[in-house]
């Protein structure tokens, strides 16, 4: 049961997000929202999830991941419906700040239970957990698209989803780990992560900027790279997030099958020759090919460096996921940007096997690593 319990958390993790970012076009057209203005509001997201990230370990620690996720996902589901009641760009910027914070904490707090359940069962089970993430996108993102559809303005459909929230939320909670609060030491609120955690934080560093380019580019690189026709431009993206949804489910036993380190080198090398096979045959079959191939290699990376992080024998679970979710989640803010930057100097192919590059970072510093 409490494998299925904290299955479920991740579930409604995903949920609770994509639910948010699949009516992006309806509250901007709602508030009237230029393109700079969006951009902002946008912002507000990750930098409430930075804020949570200084102090989010040390919480967990202190009063147990079972605490946290309860309250962190209910506060998620309020955050939702503000998003919904927001009837202005300030309003709406205080209310994403809280979002991005509250998704930061349910972050940590669940893949802490993870870590939990893992242990229970002497085995890798993490990317499962990852993958019913994925998989709540996918459900979110077509609800949110049938809502769009009949006309149904944000508010009722975020209600309704944090109804929904509430109500998984309570089924859950008797069943989830039952860490009580200073179970670990807690220690600063602030610390740099430990020497053994800087690795795996540079592997999470390296796939998520990978899926920040994926996320944010992959349409653009269709459209004026691939010059895909109008229906297909979003084929890279849709077929990168279904192998990645895929892979996950995937993940736990080939990592039992050939081991850790294999699995960080096969996934680098994925992501490396998916996004070369991209550049170098810029037509829609390759690229297609080419971004299932990514979504392969970065499924299982994150999922896998945060269950080998919450084994840490030096630092606390909660501590440790903080520190090495710092780290990745600044390649998840940076690449877009870099990318950016570097097609306006050179090309979008050349930004896109800068990224390529990054794959082969995860495989070198995989096989520098001991196997946990």
């Amino acid at each position: 049961m409490h494998r299925l319990a904290v299955g479920t958390l991740f579930f409604l993790q995903g949920l609770c997000f994509a639910s948010w970012a699949s009516r992006i076009p309806s509250l901007q057209q709602r508030l009237g929202l230029g393109e700079a203005a969006l951009g902002l509001a946008l912002l507000a997201l990750p930098v409430g999830s930075m804020t949570s990230l200084a102090f989010s370990g040390w919480l967990v620690a202190r009063e147990g991941s079972a605490r946290v996720v309860l309250g962190a996902l209910g506060l998620y589901a309020g955050a939702l419906v503000g998003i919904g009641l927001a009837g202005s760009l300030g309003a709406l910027l205080a209310v994403l700040f809280v979002f991005g914070l509250a998704g930061n904490l349910v972050n940590i707090a669940v893949n802490t239970q993870a870590v939990g359940v893992e242990a229970r069962y002497g085995r890798s089970v993490m990317g499962s957990f990852h993958g019913l993430w994925s998989l709540a996108g996918f459900c979110a993102a077509a609800v949110g698209t049938a809502m769009m559809g009949w006309g149904v303005a944000p508010l009722p459909h975020f209600v309704g989803m944090a109804g929904l929230l509430l109500v998984g939320l309570l089924a859950s909670a008797r069943f989830i780990l039952p860490d009580g609060p200073g179970r670990h030491p807690a220690g600063r609120v602030l610390s740099l992560p430990d020497r053994s955690l800087w690795g795996l934080g540079l592997m999470a560093f390296c796939s998520m900027i990978c899926e920040g380019a994926m996320f944010d580019w992959s349409g653009v690189y269709f459209e004026r790279v691939v010059r895909a026709p109008p229906d297909w431009v979003g084929t890279g993206y849709a077929a990168f997030m279904g192998a990645m949804a895929t892979g996950r489910f995937v993940a736990d036993g080939l990592t039992r099958r050939l081991g850790l380190t294999r699995v960080f080198q096969l996934s680098g090398a994925l992501i490396a020759g998916g996004l070369l096979l991209a550049v170098l045959v810029p037509r829609l079959g390759a690229a297609l090919a080419g971004f299932l191939l990514v979504g392969c290699g970065v499924s299982s990376v994150v999922p896998l460096v945060y269950g080998a992080a919450g084994r840490s024998q030096k630092v606390p679970a909660g501590v440790a996921l903080a520190a090495v979710s710092t780290i990745g989640f600044l390649g998840f803010l940076l690449g877009p940007p870099i990318i950016g930057l570097v097609a306006e100097a050179l090309s979008l192919r050349g930004s896109f096997t800068l990224v390529a590059g990054m794959g082969l970072g995860v495989a070198w510093v995989g096989t520098l690593r001991r196997e946990a």
